[in-house]
């Protein structure tokens, strides 16, 4: 008997294999067509020919763990302890599922936002928990926070949230911070926070990681990435930081998941964060893409409202087709060559909405050959 009946193949997966098909330029899956710094690979190498090739400590070599302690107190005014409060895993995804693994039980129910990422509710799922969708605004994607309420009995136990959030491109902003906090602290609910863009930022604005306030850090895990900062995606590299309480029980499912992470790597990334400068350049150089893309679609028949953070922006097809999102995306990987992702694998429920999402972590040379074909429609 299946643990998951109603969860088939991912559709990153799905719409990676149509583009490999059909010859699409794949603007679906959310990786970036060029390297990482070269720096970076030079540090992995020299670490393995130093013979750092055996199994990290549990919890992440200890070195990277002080740096990421450091950038903490330094850019969100918050310090957490290495040894206690630190825990290098295997990707974000890893993070989630160990975090939701460690505190949800049979019958614990869990507030997502939708659209959500796709780990989340099945993660849930697994163990035993009872996922509660609540759908941002179709239009702007915000969150209706007497909604939130409302959906709260006394079996939730935990919130997830996602900022800057995929696949919207939208960011939380100080009055969600505040609904939140009065909402967490009043029913002594967790929360997860996914923020694993915190980087990629755009048009001046500031990340809010739950990190800076106090009273929502001391019930959070945060989950952050490694590929997302560094063009890695493939290394999958992460870590969580949560109070000593919550790193305890979080540590007791991973130890038993993946014990430890790639150890060169982790001292790589180490030498790589005394580096500021390059995860301080990403919201420039992301928006430089992202203004880019969307000044190639100028003519277009798509509705776009400019992503606020990610590498994602969102198109808005309503005056182009009457298909389905999943139909029309399948249609333009096909017909057009260029494969998105629908937006519907991201509910539980059907939804109206006409949206694709678009990865624009590409080069100028496919970012404007992928715009010339959507915009022939």
């Amino acid at each position: 008997m299946s643990k998951l009946p109603n969860t088939g193949t991912s559709i990153f997966a799905v719409m990676s294999a149509l583009a490999r098909e059909h010859h699409a330029i794949n603007l679906s899956q959310g990786f970036p067509d060029f390297n990482c710094p070269d720096k970076l690979i030079e540090y992995v190498h020299q670490f393995m020919l130093d013979g750092k090739n055996q199994y990290a400590p549990m919890q992440g070599v200890l070195h990277l763990r002080e740096m990421i302690s450091q950038k903490m107190m330094k850019f969100y005014g918050k310090y957490y302890n290495p040894e206690e409060e630190i825990t290098i895993t295997a990707g974000g995804t890893q993070a989630l599922f160990t975090a939701i693994t460690a505190f949800i039980s049979n019958d614990d129910e869990v507030i997502i936002f939708e659209p959500a990422y796709d780990s989340y509710s099945p993660s849930i799922q697994l163990n035993g928990g009872v996922t509660i969708p609540i759908k941002l605004n179709e239009n702007n994607f915000s969150i209706d926070w007497e909604e939130v309420k409302s959906k709260i009995s006394p079996r939730t136990k935990m919130i997830i949230l996602n900022t800057p959030h995929n696949p919207s491109g939208t960011i939380l902003t100080e009055t969600d911070i505040k609904e939140l906090n009065e909402l967490v602290i009043k029913n002594n609910l967790m929360v997860i926070s996914d923020e694993v863009y915190e980087h990629i930022i755009f048009d001046g604005e500031n990340h809010h990681s739950f990190a800076k306030y106090f009273e929502l850090a001391e019930r959070t895990l945060i989950v952050f990435s490694f590929g997302k900062t560094y063009h890695t995606t493939g290394w999958k590299i992460g870590y969580v930081l949560a109070p000593k309480y919550l790193t305890s029980e979080f540590r007791k499912v991973h130890q038993f998941n993946v014990f430890c992470v790639n150890t060169p790597i982790q001292l790589a990334y180490a030498e790589m964060m005394k580096d500021e400068q390059h995860y301080l350049s990403l919201p420039d150089f992301y928006q430089a893409k992202r203004d880019l893309f969307i000044a190639l679609m100028r003519n277009s028949r798509f509705n776009i409202t400019p992503s606020k953070g990610t590498y994602f922006q969102l198109l808005d097809y309503t005056s182009i087709s009457e298909l389905n999102d999943m139909e029309f995306s399948t249609w333009l990987a096909k017909e057009v060559g260029v494969a998105v992702i629908p937006l519907s694998p991201f509910y539980t429920e059907k939804i109206k909405g006409k949206f694709i999402r678009i990865c624009f972590a590409k080069s100028e040379d496919v970012l404007k050959t992928a715009a010339e074909k959507l915009s022939g429609l």
